[in-house]
Order: C-alpha cells, then structure tokens, then sequence
C-alpha cells in the first residue's frame, strides 16, 4: 500500500485542533477527511472504512468510547484515540473498547504522524513477523492463522481487534520465550517503552479468556514478574 493511498479519518469537533494535523498529515502524503459531529462519526467510518481513524475522545453528540465500540464489529482498521486526560482509566477504557493506541492532547503533528505511521505499518504485517516463516500455528485447539489474520479456538472463530491478533501472533509464535514488555512495546509499535503504559497489559487480559485461558490463574500467557509475558505451548496443547 503506497501512503499515497492512506486515507485517515480525523474525528474532532475543534476545527483547528483538526485542521492543523490534517494540513500536516497531507503535506506528507496522507489523503485526510474530518468528521467535527461525533454523532454522524459511526455510520461515516463504516461507510468510509478509512485506512486509519483519529478518534477524539470527548466529542458533542456521542463520545469517542461510544463510537469506538459500536464501530469495532464493522471496520477493522486501527483506532488511534486522542485524550486531553491523562488519566490511566480514559486510556485503558479506549483499549477495551477496541482501540489501537492512544496519544495525550496536545500532540505535536509529526509524533502524531509516527503514530500513524507505525499503526498502518502493523496493518499491512511488515512489523509483526515470526521468528520463522510459518503463517499458521497450531496448539491443541487454539489455531492462529497469520495469512488470514484469524484465529480460532476448535471450531470456533476468536474474535480478536487487530491489535490484539498482533500481539497474539507475536507470543505464539515465540511460544517458550519470555517476552518483555519492552520487546513487545517495540515490536508492535515501533517506539520505545516509557515504562508507564499499560497497553500491553490491558490487551493481554483481554486476549486471556478468549483463547480460553483462565484470567485469575493464566496458564497459557503466563506472566512472569519483573519479566515479561510467556506463551506456554505445552499448557495450550493440553487444553481439551
């Protein structure tokens, strides 16, 4: 995909708080639309499905948890939210609802566009590759297939945010070997680890009981303390 091709969508109801990133975001290739009416914002995203969307979080008329939730089940690209809080809870509450990342108001436009375009990068999978070139892992019933991006569990499909099949992919298919969260950080990312976001963690309590792993006493992504994470293939094989 040439990023002559990306089309982001700005949701954001202060005009020049949009129009100054989307000017610089065009001035380096990008095609960018704004959307300023959080509640026209849902239907626009999944009519448009955009390439990316930047998504503010307090919007008039439907606010950007809102929209991120009732969007994730029709359009599967990355959510970048905007907060002008930098209250951990707004942040983990915009990943549960299906975010991809967030950045705190004020953002400077270029780390703004590294953001983008680190999140379209994961997109097209030129970041998350496995140590080998195998697409499909299998352990017991878990099956994460990396060609389709899906994974299921026996029969049934696991429905994952695209964030969430990255870091899934990525622990599966390092299966036996603590990741930190470092390693982890810079591998979906692209940016180094502050030390203070939860991104991760919150991701991989939501990825825990969809491939059927128990949360309180995890034993296929197991943490381990001052670490990282481990994805224990032998504990996923055994599953019945």
């Amino acid at each position: 995909m040439e990023q002559q091709s990306w089309h982001i969508l700005i949701v954001e109801d202060d005009q020049r708080l949009a129009e100054l990133p989307r000017d610089y975001l065009q001035s380096n290739g990008l095609s960018v639309a704004i959307e300023m009416d959080g509640a026209q914002a849902a239907a626009r995203i999944v009519r448009e499905q955009p390439d990316l969307v930047v998504l503010d979080l307090m919007l008039p008329g439907e606010d950007g948890l809102s929209i991120c939730r009732k969007v994730r089940g029709q359009y599967e690209g990355p959510i970048l939210m905007l907060t002008a809080r930098t209250d951990d809870m707004d942040q983990v509450l915009g990943l549960e609802m299906g975010a991809d990342d967030y950045v705190c108001k004020p953002v400077r436009p270029r780390v703004l566009l590294a953001r983008i375009r680190a999140l379209l990068r994961r997109m097209e999978g030129n970041v998350v590759q496995a140590a080998s070139e195998r697409r499909r892992l299998q352990f017991g019933p878990l099956v994460v297939d990396n060609a389709m991006r899906e994974a299921w569990l026996g029969e049934q499909a696991i429905e994952l945010t695209s964030a969430e099949f990255d870091l899934l992919w990525l622990l599966t298919s390092n299966a036996g070997r603590i990741l930190s969260r470092e390693e982890i950080f810079n591998a979906l990312r692209g940016i180094e680890y502050d030390g203070q976001d939860r991104s991760i963690d919150v991701r991989i309590s939501r990825i825990r009981p969809k491939i059927g792993d128990d949360p309180m006493h995890p034993r296929l992504i197991k943490t381990v303390r001052s670490k990282g994470y481990l994805f224990v293939a032998e504990a996923a094989e055994a599953m019945v």
